[in-house]
């Protein structure tokens, strides 16, 4: 696990600020891939299939507008699911003299 340190005059503080801060982006998060699922589920039952990018990649549909929105939500939700596995990994440890904040990253 890597680890970021900020040196500051009041790390208490400043930790206070980015727990609140990540905490406010998970929950975005959550509700952003919430919004994309149903996005999603609605193109699959509109048109009887699932969301598979690799029928997309493989030409197996006719271009359309619509079809590009799926698959963009599709790769949108991917993103959403990764971001949501990096910062739900931030773990916050104050250490040394008390003017150091690390965060495990």
């Amino acid at each position: 696990m890597g680890e970021l340190k900020i040196l500051c005059k009041h790390p208490d503080s400043l930790k206070l600020f980015f727990q609140d801060m990540l905490a406010k982006e998970l929950q975005l998060l959550a509700r952003s891939i919430q919004r994309s699922e149903s996005r999603l589920r609605e193109f699959e039952d509109k048109y009887q299939l699932s969301t598979d990018v690799r029928r997309y990649e493989n030409d197996e549909f006719a271009e359309t507008l619509e079809l590009d929105e799926w698959i963009g939500e599709s790769m949108m939700l991917k993103r959403l699911r990764k971001n949501l596995d990096i910062y739900g990994g931030v773990k916050f440890v104050s250490i040394g003299s008390g003017n150091v904040l690390t965060s495990g990253l």
